[in-house]
């Protein structure tokens, strides 16, 4: 059973095929590193990924080599501003919708013009990158009728996750990757900003809890927050050391506390989690005969390479 079957997205901002690039790939380095590619696009296949972005890693052996591998996926590679120069067309496919119990859910991706500058960069051949703040604004225009939710798999870095955020309103949750943070407490915004851990280390888990039809949430930590807050000061207040003049702070103190949390009554609520990938945990037995295979090719061939 896909995991969209089971209320769950698995989703993934890219940067998922070859490690951090620095130059381009030795010509002996090559086919392994395009086996690998392939291991992993089968690896997610049987994890029932639901979409994924494109990150400028992926790009590092042109983007024929992604077109290609890319058909070898049971879920779409999304870029909605990675166009091709010839065409004048996307890449890949812009947007997604996806109903998850009921509830409609608009999926893009952007990649930052910031990772490519180098002219001679080859991962940029025949390319356009259009800018990601323009481009988010159209796509939410696109998918905002037809959704119930917005989400954006950025690969723009964590601070142009912020600006866009407050620059371009109806995106209501950003996956975001190239950084490799861990943002266990995600910003206070109208949008949820995610990210975990880079290199396959983590993994992050996002759960929505609806009272109402609004895409507005607040995280639940902040109410158990003032739930805490809430009983220390019923505690002063019942104290007997405490004089009444300092009492009628905590009174005060009392009567804001309950007042906030009565504003969250029937809101939407979020929780974040950030979960490290121990070796420790269960391997799905499939895929690790994946790795198992793609290890015996790459010894016999002489030239073992670590799967990411």
């Amino acid at each position: 059973m896909r995991g969209s079957e089971k209320g769950i997205l698995l989703l993934d901002s890219g940067d998922l095929l070859f490690k951090k690039y620095l130059s381009p790939l030795p010509e002996n380095e090559v086919k392994g590193m395009v086996e690998k590619a392939n291991l992993i696009i089968e690896s997610f296949n049987l994890m029932g990924y639901d979409a994924i972005g494109i990150g400028d890693d992926d790009l590092t052996l042109g983007k024929e080599f992604l077109l290609d591998i890319s058909k070898k996926a049971n879920f779409p590679f999304l870029s909605s501003n990675l166009y091709d120069e010839a065409t004048g067309r996307t890449l890949f496919q812009s947007s997604f919708i996806k109903e998850v119990h009921g509830l409609r859910i608009g999926i893009f991706s952007l990649l930052s013009r910031d990772f490519l500058t180098n002219p001679s960069d080859p991962r940029r051949k025949g390319l356009n990158i259009r800018p990601p703040v323009e481009i988010a604004k159209v796509m939410v225009k696109e998918l905002k009728p037809k959704t119930d939710l917005i989400i954006l798999l950025s690969h723009l870095g964590y601070a142009k996750d912020m600006e866009l955020a407050q620059a371009v309103q109806g995106i209501n949750i950003i996956v975001g990757g190239h950084n490799g943070m861990n943002l266990s407490y995600p910003p206070a915004l109208n949008t949820i900003i995610v990210q975990a851990g880079s290199r396959g280390m983590f993994g992050g888990r996002l759960d929505l809890y609806f009272y109402n039809s609004e895409p507005l949430f607040y995280n639940s930590a902040k109410k158990t927050s003032l739930e805490n807050n809430l009983n220390q000061i019923n505690q002063r207040l019942t104290s007997q050391e405490i004089p009444e003049v300092e009492k009628a702070q905590w009174r005060r103190a009392k009567e804001e506390t309950e007042r906030t949390l009565n504003q969250l009554l029937g809101k939407n609520q979020y929780t974040n989690h950030v979960i490290s990938l121990q070796e420790q945990m269960k391997e799905d037995p499939d895929i690790k005969k994946l790795v198992e295979a793609y290890k015996a090719r790459t010894q016999t061939a002489g030239s073992p390479v670590s799967p990411k």
